[in-house]
């Protein structure tokens, strides 16, 4: 329909201007009410000819396929997206300026409620950040740095199959969402074992991680990783020659590589697009230079080739944690470093009560020195002091380069914490993925970029 005024559609009966029909109009004690009538579609007038009416639809911020509440302003002729803007900031929780008011090690379970499909990257970007500005990055135990590979790399399996499990179901794709979460479910049963929750973990801290691997705990991973080789085998590569869902992937949301470099886009849309950028090679952190693993690109920068990435890196995660297990096994020794003024015990044990401090921890304190007592009050309620400058650190989350900029001034507490969410700059992609195309390949689009607002609102 084109433009269209109201007088045309409803006629000015009156004769005064005011488009209402006269038979419509009656007074009451509250004043007058008018009751429009429209009319036949047919005898509506016809748009000029050459003029286009324009619409603006808002999509979301509670919509199923926007991952969150994320808002996107879509004008359309037709079905054709003129303009394309993301609206964010309904999921705003102010943790960065919270951080300001905890300890150094109190703000680990604030990060890690940012980006909630990715905790441990956010635990583990921060993390190291403090240690840069401490001086120990080095003196971080080896097996400790392990565990933080693994644990990583389980989270972004689970992401991973998020993504995939999400985009496929807002695409029609219901057994690929059935079985992305079934595997899913595999890897949050992992954390929950190592950490003790599925997600939001807190297990990452300054210096090393909250505690060692379980007893049977490298067993299960095998056979988990086992376990996964088989079923992700079928869902979702059911997908990958597919020929419905290459009709809705193929050739939509095309970003080429300049436009990912213009915007600041990384992660698997970048990579998408044929640049090999990997943090974990090209600044390797955690030890991850000594593993051996591919970072799969593609060329055809759009829905699908990101698709196909994020399958193939579910492969090179697997790869990893089973060869970190194989140095696990080899490299003995603690998980929290040995200062006793930054490590917090970390030789925790799982009673009946839950988490808590092991036996032998609590005999210290309570029954043996007044001293170890007295430092662990002032280590949990004071913290410890990092020295006035600022650091920062970068690590490749499953949706890019996450960076974490810490100022101190020299006190128990952060002075300034902000972060870089890959999220954020990706979705600046938006606008560049969806205009000139369809209505419908905004959803493969917006599903391809895998915002979470968690992140990007923070």
């Amino acid at each position: 329909m084109g433009d269209i005024t109201y007088e045309a559609a409803y006629g000015d009966v009156l004769g005064d201007g005011d488009p209402i029909d006269d038979a419509g109009v009656y007074d009451t004690t509250e004043g007058r009410v008018y009751t429009v009538t429209g009319g036949d579609w047919d005898s509506v007038l016809a748009p000029e000819e050459g003029h286009h009416e324009r619409v603006v639809v808002n999509m979301g911020p509670q919509h199923p396929s926007t991952h969150g509440v994320l808002r996107l302003i879509l004008e359309m002729e037709g079905e054709v997206i003129t303009e394309a803007r993301a609206a964010i900031g309904y999921l705003h929780t102010g943790i960065e300026k919270n951080l300001e008011y905890r300890t150094w090690v109190q703000a680990v379970p604030y990060v890690t409620r940012m980006d909630y499909l990715a905790p441990l990257a956010n635990e583990a970007g921060y993390c190291l950040a403090v240690e840069k500005a401490l001086g120990i990055v080095d003196k971080v135990p080896p097996r400790a740095q392990l565990m933080r590979v693994i644990t990583l790399e389980l989270n972004r399996m689970g992401s991973h199959l998020v993504a995939l499990a999400t985009g496929g179901f807002e695409m029609g794709a219901l057994t690929a969402m059935t079985n992305g979460f079934r595997d899913r479910e595999i890897t949050l049963d992992l954390l929950e074992m190592i950490t003790g929750l599925r997600m939001n973990h807190a297990y990452i801290r300054p210096g090393g991680v909250a505690q060692d691997m379980p007893e049977n705990g490298i067993r299960e991973i095998r056979a988990a990783m086992d376990k996964l080789d088989r079923q992700l085998d079928g869902v979702p590569k059911l997908l990958v020659d597919n020929g419905i869902w290459k009709d809705r992937t193929v050739g939509i949301g095309y970003l080429d590589l300049a436009g990912c470099m213009a915007l600041g886009v990384t992660g698997p849309v970048l990579r998408s697009a044929g640049l090999p950028y990997d943090i974990r090679k090209s600044e390797p952190y955690f030890g991850y230079d000594q593993f051996d693993f591919e970072i799969p690109t593609e060329t055809t920068a759009d829905v699908y080739g990101r698709f196909l990435v994020r399958l193939r890196e579910l492969d090179e995660s697997k790869k990893i944690i089973r060869q970190a297990l194989d140095l696990l096994e080899k490299t003995p020794g603690p998980v929290m470093i040995e200062d006793k003024k930054i490590g917090w015990p970390s030789q925790l044990a799982i009673g009946g009560d839950g988490m808590g401090n092991s036996l032998d921890h609590i005999r210290h304190i309570m029954g043996e020195s007044m001293e170890a007592l007295i430092h662990h009050f002032k280590l949990v309620t004071e913290g410890f002091h990092v020295p006035a400058g600022q650091a920062y650190s970068f690590i490749e989350a499953p949706r890019g380069a996450l960076g974490v900029h810490i100022v101190s001034d020299g006190a128990n507490r952060p002075y300034r914490v902000h972060f870089r969410d890959p999220s954020f700059n990706n979705l600046q992609a938006v606008a560049a993925m969806c205009e000139g195309g369809q209505v419908a390949d905004v959803i493969g689009a917006v599903a391809s970029i895998d915002p979470v607002m968690g992140g990007v609102d923070r």
